[in-house]
């Protein structure tokens, strides 16, 4: 697949599908469609993966930059799926499962068929607009969509839940639906290697709570401490949810738990060494 597939954007998760498929990318600013036929003639891609999108430092800057917000997120999609579309070129675009309402004590986790009804951050209601688009193309093109939450990687990133998590004053205390990076890797693999299209949820199974993670944290820097904070307390508007991984693991890839997960995680993020990490500007 090298050289035939293009990665568009350069965030968390665009870096580590260029690295994973030695692909090209780019971090083109695109405003309109021009600009997307451009990049497609230049570089003459058999699969697109999309993986722009805006959120700022959290999804709260959204409701700032609205304008920002929905160029990135629900029409530069479309624009490159219709170029897709044109060219004969894949599409998979890299989504986000933060488009639910969820009842813990009476929801079971989200299927692809739930129809999405969180419009209550702006943020939110972006992706949902993209996705609704990109889906109904996929009955009859070939464009994949993955639904993400919450990226978990093995080393340090800004935009990784670990990273953020040791640098927060608090955390909360409810399973959620976790990506591990180095499985949605290898589930990107899988699925254009089937040539699947439409909606996936790409999560580990099981709920992550989020003190869970930093108990193994702790276990290799022992000084470390945290607290756990009252979710409703902090009258923020945010989705807590599970998604089911059934349609993933259906395709043939075997989903891993979570909880299987964490220590390979934290003891790769731990390798680059406190004192890599501090000269990074990592909290440790």
């Amino acid at each position: 697949m090298k050289n035939k597939i293009l990665v568009l954007g350069k965030g968390i998760i665009g870096t580590r599908i260029k690295e994973a498929f030695a692909c090209d990318s780019t971090d083109s600013r695109i405003s309109r469609f021009a600009e997307v036929q451009k990049i497609v003639k230049r570089h003459k891609p058999a699969v697109m993966v999309n993986c722009i999108g805006h959120i700022g430092k959290n999804v709260d800057y959204c409701e700032r930059d609205k304008d920002k917000t929905l160029l990135a997120n629900a029409f530069v999609p479309v624009m490159l799926a219709e170029a897709a579309l044109r060219n004969n070129i894949k599409l998979v675009h890299i989504s986000s499962g933060c488009i639910y309402h969820y009842d813990y004590t009476r929801d079971l986790p989200l299927t692809e068929e739930d129809e999405p009804d969180f419009f209550g951050l702006f943020y939110s209601r972006t992706k949902i607009y993209s996705e609704a688009a990109l889906n109904i193309l996929s009955r009859e093109y070939p464009v994949l969509v993955l639904r993400i939450r919450i990226p978990l990687d093995d080393r340090p990133n800004k935009k990784n839940l670990l990273t953020k998590l040791i640098g927060f004053p608090g955390v909360i205390d409810l399973p959620n639906s976790v990506t591990y990076v180095p499985d949605l890797l290898c589930a990107l693999k899988h699925l254009l290697s089937i040539d699947a299209c439409g909606v996936f949820n790409v999560v580990n199974k099981g709920g992550l709570r989020y003190p869970e993670l930093l108990e193994v944290y702790k276990r290799y820097v022992p000084d470390f401490s945290y607290r756990v904070i009252n979710y409703k307390k902090l009258n923020l508007v945010r989705t807590n949810l599970l998604l089911s991984t059934r349609k993933l693991e259906k395709s043939g890839f075997t989903v891993r738990a979570i909880h299987d997960c964490l220590d390979e995680c934290v003891s790769q993020y731990c390798g680059h060494g406190p004192e890599s990490l501090r000269s990074k500007g990592w909290p440790v």
